[in-house]
């Protein structure tokens, strides 16, 4: 096995270190032996070497960084990929790929998702993910601990945001844990956080996401406003809130995922400003 190379700061690399910390994080997955099991950025493989004990029926691996990749399709025997998903037949697998470049539209076979992410590039991962993976039945993800509270905000909270309103929309999220800065390498100078995320019993959102992501964009830019102002633009607001039930003197923090699915239902969209 080659020298393993010092962490990449540009792909936010920082590897879990503590075993026993890796073991609880894959319990938080429920894994079972039909399972399909994705893991995000595996690195030196913490995570991976307890996955692969636990013999899913499939594992894919999707890692951007070429030694790593290299390192652990030899570790589970896995076949090498580039930049799309493996075929069903791959039981084993690795993909070499960027993960927000993947197309996770194509994943509507039934798996389970884990990862360490990257604080870089945690949020618009999962709001990709969520969205697009219809065949999700668990995810559990490791995040900056400001964004796992971010995830997790009711409405009228300080934390509560367009990151919050798309994640509930999908998903249902809980915090498993909170992991400190000591058992990585290197040391980040911020606590971590384990979450599950279960997909909502009742499905997505009867909505197009495009216009629900330009909405939630868009409205959370104006948070402090009151929707009355925020959607100024759209002839008799007022009369067309108050029939959906909505006071336009509320603000964008204080509507829940469904009042938002209702606006988007509705034509709302802020213009100007």
């Amino acid at each position: 096995m080659s020298q393993s190379p010092r962490p990449k700061k540009a792909l936010g690399q920082n590897f879990l270190q503590d075993q026993g910390i890796s073991r609880k994080i894959v319990r938080a997955l429920g894994m079972e032996p039909e399972d399909c099991i994705i893991e995000i950025g595996p690195g030196p493989g913490a995570l991976t070497r307890h996955i692969a004990e636990e013999n899913p029926a499939r594992l894919i691996l999707v890692e951007k960084d070429d030694h790593w990749a290299a390192e652990r399709a030899a570790s589970v025997g896995a076949e090498l990929f580039t930049g799309e998903f493996p075929p069903p037949e791959a039981r084993r697998a690795v993909v070499c790929a960027d993960a927000l470049r993947l197309p996770w539209e194509t994943l509507t076979f039934s798996c389970k998702i884990i990862g360490n992410l990257p604080y870089n590039v945690a949020s618009p991962l999962m709001w990709e993910i969520f969205s697009r993976a219809s065949g999700l039945r668990r995810a559990v993800f490791m995040v900056q601990k400001e964004v796992g509270l971010r995830l997790c905000a009711v409405p009228g909270t300080s934390a509560y945001g367009a990151l919050s309103v798309w994640t509930q929309s999908f998903v249902v999220p809980k915090m498993e844990f909170i992991v400190p800065p000591q058992v990585f390498y290197p040391r980040p100078k911020v606590d971590s956080a384990v979450l599950s995320f279960t997909p909502r019993p009742e499905g997505p959102p009867d909505v197009p996401p495009g216009r629900l992501g330009a909405l939630l964009h868009k409205t959370f830019s104006m948070r402090r406003k009151q929707l009355g102002t925020i959607f100024q633009s759209t002839p008799n607001r007022l009369e067309l809130l108050t029939n959906l039930g909505i006071d336009p003197r509320l603000r964008p923090e204080n509507l829940t995922p469904k009042t938002f699915h209702l606006l988007v239902g509705a034509g709302f969209f802020p213009r100007g400003d």
